[in-house]
C-alpha cells in the first residue's frame, strides 16, 4: 500500500491558524507593535503643572495662615537635623499628586512626601490644561512618549522654615524630565503669590529675565548655603575663594536656587545629601538660561530613575563661570554622603 498524500484545506488552515492567534492575544494581550504609543504634550504638561504648583502653593498658605500645622518628625537626616512633616506638605501632595493623576493616568509622578489613602477622582477638581502666559510665549508644542517622562514634586521646599514662620524661604516645585534631563521647571513661591518657569530651549515666564554677568575681579564672591545642612561647607568655600567672600545661610533649596538665577547670589553650594526633587526644578530654569547645576565633582544629574532619589555628591549652581568654582575646589561632599541609611 503506498502512501497517502494528505491535502491541507486552505480554508480550514486559516480558520486554525486565526483560532490560534485568537487564543495568544487572549492570553498575552496585544503585541506592542500593535499598539500606538502614548504620547504627552509638554505644553500642556507645563500649563497643568503652574495650575497644580499654585493649587498646592494655596494649600499650604492656608494651613500656615491657620496656624493648623499638625508637625511631627519623620525622622533625622545624617547631619543630626530635624526632618520635619506638616499637613501643608501633605495637602500640596495631594492637591499635586492627585491632579497629574487625574489629568495623565500613567503619568510617573515621583514626591517628596506618599500618601496611600484612596481617593475619588470625583472629588478632585479639574485641571486647566491651557494657560494664558504659555500660549503666549510658547508658540511650538513637543509631544513625547509618557515613558520617557518623569515628574518631580516637592509639594513643600522648606519644611523646617515653614514651621518657623520664615515665609520668605518657602516654594512648592515641580519638574519634568525627559530622558532624565530637567526639562521644565516650576517654582511657586505661595506667600508672595509668585510662579517662575521655563522650558529648556523653547521659554520662560515673563517675571524672569536674563542677568548679566557683572562680578568683575576684585569683587567679593556672594555663596549661598543651607541654614540647616550646612557641613562643612563655609570653611571649604573661605579657603578654596578666600576671605573676600560673603557667605549668605538661607532655607529651601528652591529659594536658594531662585537667588543665583535672579543675581543676587554668583553660586550656591551644598555638601550633604540632597533628594533631587529639592532640586530638579530649579536645575531645568538655571538649564534654561545657560547655567548650569552638578554634583561637586562635576557630572550632570540623572532624574530618570524613581529608585535614585538621592544625590550624594553635593551640589554646586550658578549662572557663570561654573567650571572655574570647580577647579578651585570650592567645596567638596561629605564623607558620609554615600553611607547606607
Amino acid at each position: 500500500m503506498g502512501p497517502a498524500n494528505v491535502r491541507l484545506n486552505p480554508i480550514g488552515a486559516a480558520a486554525c491558524f486565526a483560532f490560534g492567534l485568537c487564543m495568544v492575544i487572549y492570553i498575552f494581550g496585544f503585541p506592542d507593535w500593535f499598539q500606538k504609543e502614548q504620547k504627552i504634550s509638554l505644553k500642556e504638561l507645563l500649563s497643568v503643572s503652574i495650575a497644580l504648583v499654585e493649587r498646592g502653593g494655596n494649600r499650604v498658605r492656608d494651613i500656615r495662615e491657620g496656624n493648623t500645622l499638625a508637625e511631627k518628625s519623620k525622622g533625622k537626616t545624617k547631619e543630626g537635623a530635624d526632618e520635619v512633616l506638616t499637613e501643608g506638605d501633605m495637602e500640596s501632595h495631594r492637591a499635586i499628586v492627585y491632579g497629574f493623576a487625574k489629568t495623565f493616568p500613567g503619568l510617573q509622578v515621583i514626591s517628596e512626601e506618599s500618601d496611600i489613602r484612596p481617593v475619588s477622582f470625583k472629588l478632585i477638581d479639574n485641571v486647566n490644561s491651557k494657560n494664558d502666559e504659555v500660549d503666549k510665549l510658547i508658540k511650538n508644542d513637543m509631544s513625547v512618549p509618557f515613558n520617557k517622562v518623569t515628574v518631580w514634586v516637592d509639594p513643600l521646599d522648606a519644611t523646617q522654615e515653614y514651621k518657623e514662620n520664615l515665609k520668605q524661604y518657602v516654594t512648592v516645585m515641580i519638574c519634568v524630565a525627559v530622558n532624565g534631563q530637567p526639562t521644565i521647571g516650576v517654582i511657586h513661591k505661595p506667600f508672595e503669590q509668585k510662579t517662575v518657569w521655563a522650558w529648556v530651549g523653547s521659554g520662560h515666564s515673563s517675571n524672569l529675565q536674563m542677568v548679566e554677568n557683572k562680578r568683575k575681579d576684585g569683587d567679593p564672591y556672594n555663596i549661598i548655603i543651607s541654614r540647616s545642612h550646612t557641613g562643612d561647607v563655609m570653611e571649604s568655600v573661605k579657603e578654596s575663594l578666600g576671605n573676600n567672600t560673603n557667605i549668605v545661610k538661607a532655607g529651601g533649596a528652591g529659594y536658594k536656587t531662585l537667588e543665583v538665577i535672579e543675581g543676587r547670589a554668583d553660586a550656591y553650594v551644598h555638601t550633604t545629601r540632597i533628594k533631587k526633587w529639592d532640586i530638579c526644578a530649579g536645575n531645568a530654569i538655571l538649564s534654561a538660561f545657560h547655567g548650569k547645576m552638578t554634583t561637586l565633582e562635576g557630572a550632570f544629574i540623572d532624574y530618570s530613575s524613581r529608585r535614585e532619589v538621592v544625590n550624594n555628591n553635593g551640589l554646586l549652581a550658578t549662572l557663570f563661570d561654573h567650571y572655574k568654582y570647580l577647579e578651585q575646589h570650592i567645596a567638596k561632599p561629605m564623607e558620609h554622603n554615600k553611607e547606607k541609611r
